[in-house]
């Protein structure tokens, strides 16, 4: 990763002398921090500008890096997070010393737990300034939410430990706090021309005797499925050819969701998203194999999904993963595109023939029926004021352009954009969810919108975390945006209204909120759906965004019927 294009020649103010004339400063610390970065190839940034981190933000943008001002340093955190997923490049933050820092934890804490290679970039207390206002142990409190702790130095160490904090980022897939005080950033600094480092992130080729065993174990399956996940993104079209030789079905983890459009053998999403469909075939797999896919709690249902003779095996780069949430029969260490690369090229030597396994006519024909939810019949729950949330998602999904990039907050309602929202491929989806932490959609539908503009952005949230980021609305207005955001409002935290059932739910219930016209106070359309008929306003924004028309974000307020508690929310809870 090596883009050395800027220069590091900026001065970062002036100030004036006795006689009024202007006293200019040579690069400092500063500075070469956000130049470096620049010359390392990052992408965007993202943050809340305050004095300390001032001049490396206006560093960045000299070195021709873009920057979008946030509202709150915890959605600028979440921008980088979805612009690094979506776009494979590394995301920047910026952000003031203490209290920024602090406001951005959340999102620090979902990337870091989502090994999303981004540079979080802030500013310090001097070391010396033991009553700073502003001081806490930075470095804890990074390592305390699993992000690694890195930190300039000085000026004679600046540019090694910026490399030093990137390469991290690539090469481990860590998300990489860079730590630097102020008096540091401060201090006059020199570099002699554009920063140069050759950073990619190594391919770990499998042994041959792993896939020789991995070979062997398909070739005993009847009922193979492979189930891809973060990091198994990069390898669809190796995977799907290996499932296509060999007779397996594919699926992914919600992560990876849209990884096999278009494959007349795949399953959608495997775990609590699953269909009744998608769930059965999972279930009946005699060998799952995961491609960079944990296994976990969520995509196999508390182990549901695996049969009691069901043989496991695991492919992925990170030997700690393997293993982790279940016992395996295989551990393969090695990236998932090399792997199922080397294991199709071996059957291709002796001469394997393709084996129909689980992909039969009969299979097939399930799948094209009623894998989707989108074409499970709905029991249209309606009334004469509230819209099935089933029924507002599939119009939806026929309304808005296929080419989109859905991005999905947490809550109660977050199955049905997540399931009823065709995406076009893996890029089309952001599922910031490793938190599971609500208020992160906003943040999340900017970063991806940024990194992928020839899509339409589209948001599935709640109204509680719709309200609780509400601010960066204004951002993506500023930015006029063509964000579809759909706001199923139920008017409480429907998560724990319907888990905690009879019990006391004046706590998590709240007085209607009219969000349309709070959205059209930030400068948004705004509009209220309580049926599907009141979606007619769509088209015409649609017919607008397609075009090229400056249409700016659209807000829906959908007020949706009560489901009860959705299908997938009993398998949440099961795992608090």
């Amino acid at each position: 990763m090596t883009t050395p294009t800027a220069s590091t020649t900026s001065t970062s103010g002036a100030q004036s002398g006795s006689a009024g004339t202007p006293l200019t400063y040579g690069p400092t610390v500063g500075d070469v921090v956000g130049r470096v970065l620049a010359d390392l190839g990052v992408g965007h940034a993202f943050g809340v500008v305050g004095s300390g981190n001032f001049t490396m933000t206006n560093a960045l943008r000299a070195g021709g890096v873009g920057f979008t001002a946030a509202r709150h340093e915890g959605g600028a955190a979440t921008m980088a997070d979805a612009y690094t997923r979506m776009s494979g490049k590394v995301g920047v933050v910026s952000l003031h010393q203490g209290c920024g820092l602090t406001n951005a934890m959340t999102g620090i804490g979902e990337a870091a737990k989502s090994r999303t290679p981004m540079v979080v970039l802030t500013a310090d207390a001097p070391a010396a300034d033991l009553r700073s206002n502003f001081r806490i142990d930075q470095d804890a409190l990074v390592t305390g939410v699993g992000a690694v702790s890195e930190r300039v130095y000085g000026a004679s160490t600046v540019v090694a430990d910026v490399i030093r904090a990137v390469r991290t980022a690539i090469t481990q897939r860590r998300t990489v706090v860079v730590n630097v005080a102020i008096d540091v950033a401060a201090a006059p600094a020199s570099v002699p021309g554009p920063v140069t480092a050759d950073i990619v992130r190594p391919r770990v080729r499998p042994d041959q005797d792993s896939v020789a065993r991995l070979l062997r174990l398909l070739a005993e399956a009847r009922r193979p499925v492979f189930v891809a996940g973060r990091g198994g993104r990069e390898a669809g079209p190796q995977i799907a050819a290996l499932a296509e030789a060999t007779g397996a079905l594919v699926a992914t983890s919600a992560v990876a969701n849209g990884l096999f459009t278009g494959d007349p053998f795949a399953l959608g999403i495997s775990g609590g998203f699953s269909s009744a469909t998608t769930a059965e075939l999972v279930a009946g797999a005699d060998l799952i194999v995961g491609w960079g896919c944990a296994l976990n709690m969520w995509t196999m249902r508390h182990g549901k999904l695996i049969g009691a003779d069901t043989v496991v095996a695991q492919v992925d780069v990170d030997v700690d993963a393997v293993g982790a949430h279940r016992a395996v029969e295989l551990g393969v260490i090695g990236d998932c595109a090399l792997t199922a690369a080397d294991a199709l090229a071996a059957r291709q030597a002796d001469r394997t023939p393709t084996t129909v396994g689980y992909r039969t006519p009969d299979v097939a024909a399930r799948i094209a029926a009623s894998s989707r939810w989108r074409d499970v019949p709905v029991d249209d729950i309606s009334t004469a004021d509230r819209i099935d949330p089933r029924a507002l998602t599939i119009a939806l999904d026929d309304l808005l352009p296929a080419e989109r990039i859905v991005s999905i907050d947490s809550g109660n309602f977050m199955g049905y954009p997540s399931t009823h929202l065709g995406v076009p491929d893996e890029n089309g989806f952001c599922f910031t969810q490793a938190f599971q932490s609500i208020g992160l959609g906003l943040g999340t539908a900017i970063g991806a919108a940024t990194a992928r503009p020839d899509r339409i952005p589209v948001l599935g949230t709640g109204d509680g975390g719709f309200l609780m980021a509400i601010s960066e609305l204004e951002t993506a207005v500023r930015l006029r945006l063509p964000l579809v955001v759909v706001v199923y409002n139920d008017s409480a935290y429907g998560a724990e209204v319907h888990h905690f059932g009879d019990a006391d739910m004046t706590t998590v219930t709240f007085p209607e909120v009219d969000i349309a016209s709070i959205a059209r106070g930030y400068g948004a359309t705004g509009i209220t759906v309580r049926s599907v008929s009141d979606l007619s306003a769509v088209s015409g924004w649609v017919a607008g965004a397609t075009t090229g028309a400056d249409v700016g974000p659209l807000v829906i307020d959908a007020k949706i019927a009560t489901d009860g508690g959705s299908w997938w929310l009993a398998e949440a809870f099961a795992g608090h």
